[in-house]
């Protein structure tokens, strides 16, 4: 993958991240006093930074499972694995991870959990 597109994702995941927690500041009573407890940053900021278990608990369970898919998909990047299938390593096509910028697995592996889970 080019290094442009890696950016893009980069940003692209950032940014879901930070709408995120605009969403969930505008819903979340308990989840907005979390947020103020931190220190004053921007939404950029807290959006960079890794959520600790307390504000975990303060999400429903979609948006929980949503916001650990971003960060994983976040040091997937750091650590230069973005765009690889964890089940099987060979890259996650482009088109895959502009829909869905998270995804761990490309598709046939996703497939193929989705059939033994049924």
């Amino acid at each position: 993958m080019d290094k442009a597109f890696l950016e893009k994702m980069h940003q692209k995941l950032l940014d879901q991240k930070e709408e995120l927690m605009k969403t969930l500041l505008s819903e979340s009573d308990e989840f907005k006093g979390i947020v103020q407890e931190m220190d004053p940053k921007d939404l950029a900021d807290i959006a960079a930074d890794d959520i600790d278990r307390n504000t975990l608990d303060a999400l429903g369970a979609q948006e929980s499972k949503r916001l650990r898919l971003i960060d994983s998909a976040l040091s997937r990047y750091k650590n230069g694995r973005f765009g690889l299938c964890m089940r099987c390593n060979k890259k996650i096509p482009v088109a895959r991870l502009e829909a869905i910028p998270y995804a761990m697995m490309c598709i046939e592996c996703k497939s193929s959990d989705e059939r033994k889970n049924r």
